[in-house]
């Protein structure tokens, strides 16, 4: 069992995560940020050295917090589908609910160069991973890691379409397309076995 993080670290976060709400990240400042998570300058830098650290480390954090909703909604004595609904419906709703911060972390990451690829790589696993599992007990064998991969890919399109068109309050819309993908890919990843 790891540690809990240090207050300070938590609330940069939270200063972040505000900040990003209030201005375009490439307009914050550290200043912006401890004002916001009400620390110093000092205790910014005890956990960061750059503003970017301070989003990759927010990023990886709201991510964990993401798949947590997302695995949390899985109620395994629904019907299979219904599951699946379920948790795309949990993982869009925790989404939508900051557009602001969801803009960052869905655009703005991508701005950090391979710092950013590499967090968002790592948090795409995850979800794929937990699609891979999810998957295998309705059809009995795994989706493979690709085609795991492919349907985050294709979720998280749909969502930064929903970004650029302004509607990031608004995911809930793409809880059908999401589902019909998962049990497509993993229907017919079942039939070609």
């Amino acid at each position: 069992m790891s540690a809990a993080p240090h207050p300070h670290y938590t609330r940069l976060l939270e200063g972040m995560a505000r900040a990003v709400a209030m201005k375009e990240y490439a307009d914050i400042t550290i200043a912006d940020i401890v004002r916001e998570a009400a620390v110093s300058r000092r205790s910014f830098y005890e956990h960061f050295e750059t503003k970017a650290d301070c989003l990759l480390a927010l990023y990886a954090t709201a991510s964990q917090q993401a798949l947590a909703v997302l695995t949390g909604a899985v109620d395994p004595t629904k019907p299979w589908r219904t599951q699946v609904e379920h948790a795309v419906t949990a993982y869009l709703d925790v989404l939508a609910q900051d557009p602001a911060l969801l803009k960052t972390l869905f655009v703005e990451i991508l701005g950090l160069g391979l710092a950013g690829l590499s967090v968002r790589r790592q948090a795409n696993e995850q979800i794929a991973g937990f699609i891979q599992l999810a998957t295998a007990n309705e059809h009995g064998g795994k989706l493979s890691a690709s085609m795991a991969m492919t349907v985050v890919g294709g979720i998280h399109e749909l969502i930064l379409q929903a970004v650029e068109q302004g509607k990031s309050g608004e995911l809930r819309a793409l809880v059908g397309p999401a589902t019909q993908l998962i049990v497509a890919v993993a229907g017919n990843a079942a039939a070609t076995r």
